[in-house]
C-alpha cells in the first residue's frame, strides 16, 4: 500500500496538469498537447497487461515493481531536468497570445521531453498490475473462508491509498507545480517515487514471492492449437478422464467445465494412444494439460466481465475533460475572495472516498456479513454490479446541472460550481464499488501464473473506456451535424453546445450497459451443469476460496 500511495501521487501530479506544460512551455498547440496527454495515459494502461505479462511469466512481482520503478524514476527525473534546463526548452512566450511567434519544441528538445514521458509511461503502466497482486500474494490460499475476508479488507486497504494519492496531487503537488514551477513539480514526483521505492525494499525480507509459472500465451495457445487440430474429434462427457491424468478435473468444482465445450477437444487422446498403441506421445501442441484448458476457459469467461467495466470509464473520461469545462463556465468564486480551480473539482471524489472506504469496510460489510453469510459483505461481482448501476445517476446529475446552466447563461446569470460536486460525488460512490470490485474478481478467478496479467485488465478498462470516449465524441457530432450547425459538441462554446443530450446518451448508454453486465454476471456464475442452484453454490463460496 505504501508504494501505491507514493507510485499515485507522482504520477497523477504528472498526469492531472501535463497539458499545462506541454502547451504552455513546449509550445504545442492545444489540439497536439491534448493528444499527447491522451496518448500518454492510454500507454500506461495498456502497458499494464506487459507488466502482468512479465512478472506472471518471468520475473515476479517484486523483481517487475523494482526493476520498472526505478525506470519510471529516471523518467522523472529527465522530466525535472528538462523544466529545469533552459537550454531543453523553447523560448518562453505567451501562447495566449495566438500571433504565431511562439517555437515549438522540436528536434533534441522534443526527443528528450518524449524519451522522459515514455519511460515514466512504461515504469508507472508496468508496476500498476504488480503493486495490487504482489499485496494479494502475502495472503495464504490455506487459509480457508477467513483467507476471504483479509483479502477483500486488502483490496479496500489499497484502493484507501489509491484514494489518498490522488487528493495530494489533485491539490497539494499541483498548487506546488503552479507556483513553483514544473521542474520543482516534477521534482516533488521523483522524491514521492523514490519514497515509494524505498518502502517496497525495506519489506522484501518478509514478502511472499511466487515464483513466475513461464509465459502464459504459449499454453493457452496450444489449447487453441490443440482444440482446431482436433474439432472433429467427439468430445467425451466426462474430458477430465480422457487427456493427461490430472487430479483436476474440467467439470465439478470448476465452473467453467460447461463453457467453451470446443477447448476440451485440446485433452482428448488421438485413438492410437487411447487404444494403448506403441506410438510415440504427442505433442504439447496436440494434447493439453486439463489446467491449461482451465486458464484459456478463464480467460475467456472473465472476458464479458471486463468490456461491461469499459462504458463506466467513459464517464469517468467525462468527468475529467467536460465537466472541468462545465465548472469553467460557472462561477467559481466561493466567499467573495477564494477562486476554485476547476481542474481541483476532480479531487472532490477522492477526499469523499477518505471517508466512504473505511466506513465500508467497518460499517456495510458486518452488516452485509450478517445479511448475506458472506464474509467479505457481498461478492466481488455483486460489488461490480452495484457501481455499474449507480454510475449513471451521476450522468443525470450532470444533464440536470448543464441544462440549468445554458439557461441561466441566457438570461445572463452565472450558477456557482458547487452545483456540479453531487456529479461528482456520485461517480466517487461508483468507482468505489466497482474499480474494488474488478480487482478482486480478477484476482481471485485468476488461476495459477495468472494474477498480475488479470489484474492489467482493471487498467486496460480504462484505456479502452478512454478511447471510447473520443470515438463517441466524435461519432456523436457527426451524426448531429448532417442537417448543418457543428453538432452537439462541435462550437467549443458550451452555452451553443449542447452537453446535457451528450451526458443525458451517456446515463441510458450506462442503464443498457448494466443490464448487459447482469446478463454475463449470470453466465459467469452458472455452474459446472449451468443450473440456478449451482450457481447459487458456487457464488456463495467464491468468497471462501479462491477458484482456480
Amino acid at each position: 500500500a505504501g508504494i501505491q500511495a507514493f507510485e499515485i501521487m507522482a504520477i497523477a501530479a504528472v498526469g492531472n496538469n501535463l497539458i499545462t506544460y506541454v502547451f504552455g512551455e513546449m509550445h504545442f498547440p492545444l489540439s497536439e498537447a491534448a493528444n499527447v496527454v491522451t496518448n500518454f495515459v492510454g500507454t500506461i494502461f495498456l502497458l499494464s497487461l506487459l507488466g502482468g505479462f512479465l512478472s506472471d511469466s518471468y520475473l515476479g512481482c517484486f523483481w517487475t515493481m523494482l526493476t520498472f520503478g526505478f525506470v519510471e524514476l529516471s523518467g522523472f527525473i529527465l522530466l525535472s531536468v528538462q523544466a529545469h534546463l533552459p537550454q531543453l526548452k523553447p523560448p518562453p512566450c505567451n501562447m495566449a497570445s495566438m500571433d504565431g511567434s511562439c517555437e515549438q519544441a522540436r528536434g533534441f528538445k522534443s526527443s528528450i521531453f518524449f524519451v522522459a514521458l515514455y519511460l515514466v509511461a512504461l515504469g508507472s503502466g508496468c508496476l500498476k498490475p504488480n503493486m495490487i497482486a504482489h499485496g494479494g500474494d502475502q495472503f495464504s490460499s490455506s487459509a480457508g473462508a477467513d483467507n476471504a475476508k483479509s483479502l477483500s479488507t486488502y483490496f479496500n486497504s489499497a484502493y484507501f491509498s489509491f484514494c489518498l494519492g490522488e487528493l495530494v496531487a489533485l491539490t497539494a503537488l499541483v498548487w506546488v507545480q503552479t507556483h513553483s514551477g514544473m521542474d520543482v513539480g516534477f521534482g516533488i514526483s521523483a522524491a514521492a517515487m523514490a519514497a515509494g521505492l524505498i518502502s517496497l525494499v525495506s519489506g522484501a525480507a518478509f514478502y511472499r514471492n511466487k515464483p513466475p509459472q513461464g509465459s502464459i500465451f504459449t499454453p493457452i495457445a496450444r489449447v487453441f492449437v490443440a482444440a482446431f487440430t482436433k474439432r472433429k474429434q467427439i468430445c467425451p462427457a466426462n474430458p477430465g478422464n480422457a487427456g493427461i491424468g490430472e487430479p483436476a478435473r474440467l467439470a465439478g468444482s470448476f465452473r467453467h467445465g460447461n463453457k467453451f465445450r470446443f477447448l476440451d477437444k485440446a485433452c482428448v487422446r488421438d485413438a492410437a494412444q487411447q487404444q494403448g498403441a506403441n506410438t510415440k506421445p504427442e505433442s504439447p501442441w496436440r494434447l493439453c494439460t486439463v489446467s491449461e484448458v482451465q486458464q484459456a476457459k478463464t480467460l475467456l469467461a472473465v472476458t464479458p466481465i471486463f468490456a461491461c467495466t469499459i462504458v463506466f470509464n467513459t464517464v469517468l473520461a467525462q468527468l475529467q475533460t467536460f465537466s472541468v469545462q462545465q465548472g469553467s463556465a460557472m462561477d467559481t468564486v466561493l466567499g467573495g475572495a477564494f477562486r476554485v480551480p476547476p481542474a481541483s473539482l476532480q479531487a472532490i471524489p477522492y477526499a469523499m472516498l477518505l471517508l466512504l472506504v473505511p466506513a465500508y469496510e467497518l460499517l456495510l460489510v458486518p452488516f452485509m456479513k450478517r445479511l448475506t453469510g458472506t464474509r467479505s459483505g457481498i461478492t466481488p461481482l455483486q460489488r461490480i454490479g452495484v457501481g455499474l448501476g449507480t454510475v449513471a445517476f451521476s450522468m443525470v446529475a450532470a444533464a440536470t446541472v448543464e441544462r440549468r446552466r445554458r439557461d441561466l447563461s441566457a438570461s445572463g446569470a452565472r450558477m456557482s460550481v458547487l452545483w456540479i460536486v453531487p456529479q461528482f460525488l456520485v461517480f466517487g460512490v461508483s468507482e468505489m464499488f466497482t474499480a474494488v470490485g474488478l480487482i478482486e474478481f480478477f484476482y481471485k478467478q485468476a488461476c495459477a501464473g495468472m494474477q498480475s496479467f488479470l489484474t492489467a485488465l482493471t487498467y486496460c478498462s480504462y484505456a479502452f473506456g478512454f478511447y471510447l470516449s473520443s470515438v463517441l465524441v466524435t461519432t456523436v457530432n457527426r451524426v448531429t451535424a448532417r442537417h448543418g450547425g457543428a453538432g452537439w459538441l462541435g462550437d467549443n462554446d458550451l452555452d451553443k453546445d449542447r452537453l446535457d443530450l451528450f451526458y443525458w446518451m451517456l446515463a441510458a448508454l450506462s442503464v443498457l450497459n448494466f443490464f448487459c453486465y447482469l446478463i454475463c454476471a449470470r453466465w459467469y456464475n452458472s455452474g459446472a451443469d449451468g443450473s440456478d442452484a449451482a450457481s447459487a453454490q458456487i457464488a456463495a463460496e467464491g468468497d471462501a476460496k479462491e477458484i482456480s
